[in-house]
């Protein structure tokens, strides 16, 4: 990554009348990187895309989207693909029409049958969009978003709707896309996929940053947990464990390694099996389960 931010945010604000739906946010995101805006319901995620996107005025801040302003749209929105919840094509327009259509609105140089061929929507090159399935539009709407390989592309919610085929298919592309240098936005609710893909991760709350950092950086903010069962004969509990509402055994720690080995160590010297035995870091789902509402 350059040092030169492909997005930079200060201090934005973002009002609807007496309601502030975002607070004095500040972020970048770096040429090249992939980061992942998450945020609870109504945390002020959906208008600070919005913003940065170049479809809302700030109410005040800045707003800078590769080197200019996002309302701008002569300049920044050739080098910008945005893949929406839902692009609204037209049901009349065929699947090579819509992906054209768009090409000649961006103003960027593709060929639609090398993206089609991205998306595995050749066979459907002359079926008219109200005819495709739900999956097969959001594949659509990946097409006219990465449409010319854009230096910036906004994901929302990117997998919604697609089979697991479909979804590898998908990641591998925008794999594709960051080896030729492009810079990933994604939201989305599987935060399984933001753990796995993101460099980092701004995670929003009531209009500002709850947190933001790496994965690692974010999780291990909470400690790691232990989970097992024991059998019914067991005389005790092992040191730190804690009965659940199941009837299983939890041990929280922030040394998972020392004390996952004093448990096992326990569980030999006590010759008791610890049965569905599962040890691992925090989960980025535990990070947004400990948000205080």
């Amino acid at each position: 990554m350059t040092s030169t931010p492909v997005i930079d945010v200060d201090r934005l604000n973002v009002r609807y009348g007496d309601f502030h739906a975002v607070k004095d946010l500040s972020f970048q995101v770096g040429r090249g990187e992939f980061y992942a805006l998450l945020g609870t319901n109504g945390a002020g995620k959906t208008s600070t895309l919005e913003t940065v996107e170049g479809h809302r005025t700030p109410t005040s801040g800045t707003v800078r989207v590769l080197g200019q302003s996002p309302s701008d749209r002569a300049a920044v929105r050739p080098r910008m693909g945005i893949m929406l919840q839902e692009s609204g094509f037209s049901p009349d327009l065929t699947v090579k029409e819509s992906v054209r259509l768009i090409g000649e609105l961006t103003r960027r140089a593709d060929r639609v049958e090398r993206v089609l061929g991205v998306v595995d929507l050749t066979r459907k090159a002359n079926t008219k969009v109200s005819q495709l399935s739900g999956g097969e539009k959001r594949r659509l709407d990946f097409a006219t978003a990465v449409y010319g390989a854009p230096e910036l592309v906004f994901l929302d919610e990117p997998t919604t709707g697609l089979d697991i085929q479909s979804r590898d298919a998908l990641w591998d592309a925008v794999d594709r896309l960051r080896e030729g240098g492009s810079t990933i936005v994604l939201t989305t609710h599987y935060l399984e996929e933001a753990q796995q893909r993101a460099d980092r991760i701004g995670l929003m709350h009531r209009g500002s940053f709850h947190r933001e950092g790496t994965v690692a950086e974010l999780t291990r903010t909470l400690p790691a947990v232990i989970r097992f069962a024991l059998p019914p004969s067991t005389p005790e509990a092992p040191p730190k464990a804690r009965r659940a509402g199941d009837g299983t055994f939890h041990v929280e720690t922030f040394a998972l390694q020392e004390d996952l080995f004093t448990l096992l160590r326990w569980a030999r010297d006590h010759a008791v099996e610890l049965r569905d035995l599962q040890a691992g870091p925090t989960r980025l789902d535990d990070v947004f389960r400990a948000i205080d509402d």
